[in-house]
């Protein structure tokens, strides 16, 4: 009985060893999903407020909130019917997140 045992030393160092990273890299998946989710809100609401900005014609308003954005952001803006519509693309600043882009389009009415 005594030498059962022994065999079993080190076996819950090596399942350690292996379960650890890999709940590590769950949690940094999780985290990251959860930063793209957030970065991907604040872009649909800049670019809302720029559109309804350019759609009344506040230009220097609309430059101001473009302003706020993180340095890098792409903005590209087209008129499609009677809307101004503001589409803004962007990648996370920090972490390896970098690779990855975030867009949002938003469309109002010109008055």
């Amino acid at each position: 009985m005594h030498w059962a045992r022994l065999g079993d030393r080190g076996a819950v160092t090596a399942e350690f060893a292996i379960v650890l990273p890999t709940a590590l890299l769950v949690l940094g998946l999780v985290l990251g999903g959860v930063l793209l989710g957030a970065h991907r809100v604040a872009l649909t609401s800049a670019a809302a407020d720029v559109a309804r900005l350019e759609a009344r014609g506040d230009a220097a308003l609309a430059a101001e909130r473009l302003g706020q954005l993180p340095g890098g952001t792409q903005v590209s803006r087209s008129e499609q019917g009677g809307l101004t519509c503001v589409t803004l693309r962007a990648s996370p600043v920090n972490g390896p997140l970098r690779a990855l882009t975030v867009s949002a389009t938003a469309c109002a009415a010109r008055s």
